[in-house]
């Protein structure tokens, strides 16, 4: 009704009556697109902390749970003070301890170092068939074609072996995750269902991330889980999110302020990894 109204006032003014419609329909569309709310998730991997901060010592929470959930929904990280291992998926967060208990967390604490993303995966694929550690990374290797992409990546499925690992909470003086391997609790899931979330992330982000590939592991009834070290898959499927930002938010406390990123970490992110001295 409103553009008839419109042409029947303007109709002396054939070719400027057409201009103004023109002009209010661009104007309306522009008023609705702005109404629209703008889709700011994906494609971004969130890091809370530094990466070689947190290996060579760096434990005191700084990050609030409920700020990291703004942040994604899909990822991993640690507890304050090193309580275990963290996981984020689906939106919920878990705590796996170096008892091997495994629970789901309120979002009232905070994190010293955890990485996430809002998770979009662009593809999928099934494998059957037992994978070792080296067999998964080689036939992800193969689906990961862009060597310096930033890859998000859920495994789902039934698994013949999944060994975590959880360190205990440890107290001042801290000493780096890799001076403290004897420490580590060991965890052997032989024939069990769950999810393997984490990153693959390229080696130009060496030192600010954990480069390569970094799972954390929880079973499908939400009892288990910690940091993978080793595994055999049998029936799985992956999902995988290619990034294509990232963005970092630092400690702002007197130890990161003061602490030696002039020493290469290189191995001892490998030894923490691994969960055995390389």
């Amino acid at each position: 009704m409103q553009y008839k109204k419109i042409l029947i006032m303007l109709k002396p003014y054939k070719y400027f009556s057409l201009l103004i419609i023109c002009i209010f329909m661009a104007l309306q569309g522009m008023a609705q697109q702005k109404t629209k709310p703008l889709n700011t998730h994906g494609g971004n991997l969130f890091s809370a902390g530094f990466a070689a901060g947190f290996i060579g010592g760096l434990y005191d929470a700084f990050y609030p749970y409920k700020q990291l959930l703004k942040q994604g929904d899909f990822g991993l990280g640690a507890p304050g003070k090193l309580d275990g291992e963290l996981l984020l998926l689906n939106g919920k967060l878990y705590q796996t301890q170096a008892t091997g208990k495994t629970t789901q967390l309120i979002d009232t604490g905070k994190t010293p170092y955890a990485v996430v993303c809002f998770f979009q995966p662009k593809k999928v694929y099934k494998r059957t068939g037992e994978l070792t550690k080296a067999g998964l990374f080689s036939y992800l290797d193969s689906l990961l074609t862009n060597t310096n992409g930033i890859y998000a990546i859920h495994i789902k499925g039934k698994f013949r072996l999944v060994k975590t690992r959880a360190f205990p909470p440890v107290e001042k003086p801290y000493l780096p995750l890799a001076a403290m391997l004897d420490r580590q609790h060991f965890f052997n899931h032989t024939d069990i269902d769950g999810d393997l979330v984490g990153f693959r992330t390229p080696a130009f982000m060496e030192g600010s991330f954990i480069t390569g590939y970094h799972f954390h592991f929880l079973s499908a009834d939400k009892a288990n889980g910690g940091h993978m070290i080793d595994v055999i898959t049998q029936d799985i499927t992956v999902e995988i999110d290619l990034l294509n930002s990232y963005t970092m938010q630092l400690p702002q406390t007197t130890d990161f302020n003061n602490f030696d990123f002039k020493k290469d970490r290189k191995d001892d992110i490998k030894s923490v990894e691994n969960g055995k001295k390389q």
